[in-house]
């Protein structure tokens, strides 16, 4: 069976091969530009996020909705919240350097905060589709990661009410991104 623009996703949704090849025939290109666009500071973790990337869509085709986004935008919107995981990942790993047998702790300060900006720019525009208190919320127990008594203590603000409040914020962040559970 030849694959093509109309069979493509039904095609990677009953999981032939050739589907796939397809997807990195047509949306490679774009899903590595997006990679890169994130990974620039980090060309050794590029090929590895790429074949994650493709992983993800193979495993989660099912979550894909046409009538909610185009596969395009769906494939790089997973490339890009898979890239900032590499470069959080890369963020909360020392970094070493082996000299002689003695490994030294090597702290990269530039790229640690272009890295720090980075993330920080894609969490603000994430959030953005949020209310400020919510927002708020989000930050203190996923960036600072705070526990939930802590923040049920400084704000008044019973954990369920808590819960309620995160649960429907990420419901909003995910139609905001157009993404599924499981991308």
């Amino acid at each position: 069976m030849r694959i093509g623009k109309h069979n493509y996703i039904k095609q990677l949704k009953l999981h032939n091969e050739k589907a796939l090849m397809y997807v990195i025939d047509e949306y490679g290109g774009l899903i590595m530009s997006v990679i890169r666009r994130h990974l620039f500071a980090l060309p050794e973790q590029q090929e590895e996020c790429f074949d994650d990337v493709l992983l993800r869509i193979w495993q989660h085709i099912y979550d894909f909705d046409e009538s909610k986004n185009s596969f395009k935008n769906w494939s790089a919107a997973i490339a890009k919240y898979r890239a900032i995981d590499y470069l959080r990942q890369y963020q909360r790993e020392p970094q070493t350097v082996d000299i002689d047998g003695t490994v030294i702790a090597q702290e990269d300060c530039m790229l640690t905060s272009v890295i720090e900006k980075e993330i920080s720019k894609e969490v603000e525009k994430m959030l953005a589709c949020l209310k400020p208190s919510d927002r708020e919320l989000f930050i203190r127990l996923y960036v600072k990661e705070q526990d939930m008594e802590q923040i049920s203590r400084e704000t008044g603000l019973k954990k369920e009410v808590i819960y309620n409040r995160v649960s429907r914020g990420k419901r909003k962040i995910r139609k905001q991104c157009n993404i599924g559970r499981g991308a």
